[in-house]
């Protein structure tokens, strides 16, 4: 049943491991907040997940738990891993890894909003070096990058299509200068474009000029389209650009629901337990699974105004606040769920499944 249908959404909570617990503690009080101030009803399964799941199961991604994330309709995830777990069989990154697998969520969706600056990155999420045959030897190791035309264009739609809705332009980052898989990327990108998007306008970029581009002129982009293994480091440059970590959330998405909705951020162990964790990542991911997984845009809009008013207070963690008081991760937590009637307003913006007429629009 799609999260169009579904009489009462449920969404799978994945904590995790180190702070996640507390952010994600903070998103479900965000959640129930939401759903009472706009009238609905959502479903929070809480599962184990990562090294905690390791500890309860002997498994980073447990047969219960796969099968409760697929019959969900989105899934929160918090954090995993740590160093307790560095001499573990299995690491707490396999369960992760195993989570997009089992979801093909392909596209991964890293918004950047901090003041000039307001950007979209889309990352491919499940090709490319962190998918390849893999070897290791004593004193020879490989792993291989494998792109086809399919992977390309799907994930290169939702780039297309999130322009639409924003400022129209697209570019595209790749090293079509060296590698095959780029050469492969680059004319795969221009003739969807030609094709598809022809009100679009499509640039590319190679990946080291790009980077530096992104560290001196973020406020120059709008949507961009990457594949894997380069969008895990721009995205995370442009995170940096964009107020830090502790800001950015992101959505994984496939075909059909569900989509993985994250913070950036990891584990953070060092700070975990301690009422230090900044959850506005986690609490923008509500956000975004909001827009993208439960086809309610106006809830979406809702929460990130409510976060941006909440930071224009000065309502923030340590890592956020120079020479002011440093507010808990529950402080915070509760000036966005004060903040939201401040801006609930309007209605539902998709009347159908998200991942039907709304993905087709972007």
């Amino acid at each position: 049943m799609s999260p169009s249908t579904r009489p009462i959404p449920i969404v799978a909570c994945l904590a995790g491991d180190g702070i996640g617990p507390e952010v994600m503690a903070e998103a479900g009080r965000v959640i129930d907040a939401a759903s009472q101030l706009f009238g609905i009803r959502v479903r929070q399964v809480h599962l184990p997940f990562g090294g905690d799941a390791i500890d309860k199961h002997g498994d980073p991604f447990p047969s219960h738990v796969r099968a409760a994330v697929k019959a969900s309709d989105a899934v929160l995830l918090g954090a995993v891993g740590g160093p307790r777990w560095d001499g573990s069989p299995v690491r707490p990154e396999a369960g992760l890894l195993g989570l997009r697998k089992e979801l093909d969520t392909y596209a991964n969706l890293r918004p950047v909003r901090h003041g000039a600056i307001d950007l979209m990155v889309v990352r491919e999420l499940t090709g490319g070096l962190y998918f390849g045959t893999k070897t290791l030897e004593q004193d020879v190791a490989s792993d291989e990058c494998r792109y086809t035309r399919d992977q390309i264009e799907r994930v290169a739609r939702w780039g297309f299509r999130l322009a639409r809705r924003r400022g129209g332009r697209v570019v595209s980052v790749d090293k079509a200068n060296v590698l095959s898989t780029s050469k492969l990327w680059r004319r795969v990108v221009t003739e969807l474009q030609a094709s598809e998007f022809e009100e679009i306008r499509l640039t590319h970029e190679l990946v080291d000029s790009f980077a530096m581009n992104l560290a001196t002129r973020p406020q120059d982009y709008d949507v961009v389209l990457t594949e894997n293994l380069f969008g895990d480091i721009l995205s995370d440059l442009a995170a940096a650009v964009g107020g830090g970590l502790g800001l950015a959330p992101s959505a994984s998405l496939g075909s059909e629901p569900p989509g993985i909705f994250e913070p950036v951020h990891g584990s953070a162990p060092d700070i975990a337990g301690q009422g230090e964790a900044n959850p506005i990542a986690m609490i923008l991911s509500v956000g975004l699974m909001f827009t993208y997984g439960l086809a309610r845009r106006d809830i979406g809009r809702t929460i990130a105004a409510a976060v941006d008013q909440v930071l224009a207070e000065g309502t923030a963690t340590a890592d956020q606040v120079s020479g002011g008081r440093a507010y808990a991760t529950w402080e915070v937590g509760q000036a966005v769920c004060r903040a939201l009637a401040d801006h609930a307003h309007g209605s539902g913006e998709f009347a159908a499944d998200p991942y039907g007429e709304a993905v087709a629009r972007g």
